[in-house]
């Protein structure tokens, strides 16, 4: 019998703020703040998502994640999305989270980035207090820019987020840069990174996606990044895998994400064990769930009935998101005993 993945202990480090929703969630904001969403958020559940590598399907995608974020509208629902992503992440072995966040998406309706970030830090703290009642996971932030905004945006987000800068629960603890990677020049966000990296943040862009292993070698380069966002197509280049692995970067791969935007046609095509088996730490993340309907432990249910990873090699890959998180020492040693015992068991 296959031991039980929700009691797996580990760490999730790429899920995305209004990604992170439940779909009754949006819904009940949709009504209440009389917003039609579209068919394929009410009736037509789950959406239907591909083709994410050309234009057009990057454009269907955003559209559908901007309706849902049209729908977090006041203080309200920005601690409602941060409650329920801890949590429905507890409940699937998740012992730390790290929630990402681009406040200048929220500011218009609470007053502006600052008091954006502090509602989402002041309920993560929240939560953090309760977590042993709730069984929720510990929660830290990362503030993300965007690559369809200015450089200079993502300089202000990474002021903003130093400011927060901490090594805890319910602190700042990286910075991000998300969006279609097709856009902008990665080089020209390389100083927002290095004032994010003074002030002790991880660095936490995406990469390797939706371009191939040019955009990683880049990232690599430009930024220095401590993990990347998904890196998958790292492997289409031995050479730039090798650099990976020889830098110590982690990758966070998302394989519910990577077939639902088609980057692969199929589960078994994601390349997860080669990227393993180069000697990289891996984290798996649910990317979006309000959009894939895949959260967490569907990851590791993929990796385990898809690519054929057994207990031993589902438990090396929990302890690798441990370690490439920003999870205080308390945190990660109680996981790593955690995770040998469900071993043992």
């Amino acid at each position: 019998m296959s031991r039980p993945l929700a009691a797996l202990p580990k760490a999730h480090l790429h899920l995305h703020f209004t990604g992170s929703a439940r779909v009754d969630t949006i819904r009940d904001m949709a009504a209440k703040h009389r917003i039609r969403l579209p068919e394929s958020l009410r009736e037509g559940y789950p959406p239907r998502l591909s083709g994410g590598r050309d234009e057009r399907g990057w454009f269907r995608f955003q559209r559908l994640y901007d309706a849902a974020r049209h729908c977090v509208r006041d203080e309200e629902d920005m601690r409602r999305i941060v409650r329920e992503a801890a949590i429905d992440d507890g409940a699937e072995g998740s012992r730390w989270l790290e929630l990402q966040v681009d406040p200048t998406s929220y500011a218009p309706f609470v007053g502006g980035i600052t008091p954006a970030l502090e509602i989402v830090l002041d309920e993560a703290r929240e939560v953090n207090a309760a977590a042993e009642r709730t069984g929720a996971a510990q929660v830290g932030i990362i503030v993300a820019a965007s690559r369809i905004r200015h450089p200079f945006d993502a300089r202000t987000l990474a002021r903003l987020a130093a400011q927060y800068a901490g090594d805890g629960p319910g602190d700042v603890v990286g910075f991000g840069l998300s969006n279609d990677e097709r856009r902008g020049e990665t080089r020209e966000f390389g100083p927002a990174f290095a004032i994010a990296e003074r002030a002790g943040l991880a660095l936490v862009p995406h990469a390797g996606e939706l371009l191939g292993p040019e955009s990683v070698e880049t990232t690599l380069s430009a930024i220095g990044p401590d993990r990347l966002g998904h890196g998958v197509r790292a492997v289409e280049d031995p050479r730039v895998l090798d650099l990976v692995a020889g830098t110590g970067v982690a990758l966070e791969v998302c394989p519910g994400s990577n077939v639902a935007m088609g980057v692969y046609e199929t589960a078994d095509e994601v390349p997860l064990r080669r990227i393993v088996e180069a000697g990289i730490d891996v984290a798996l993340g649910a990317d979006d769930p309000l959009l894939f309907d895949s959260r967490l432990v569907d990851q590791y249910t993929l990796a385990r009935n898809e690519l054929g990873f057994s207990d031993t090699e589902l438990a090396d890959l929990a302890r690798g998101s441990i370690r490439a998180s920003r999870a205080p020492a308390d945190i990660r040693e109680q996981a790593f005993a955690d995770i040998d015992a469900w071993l043992a068991s």
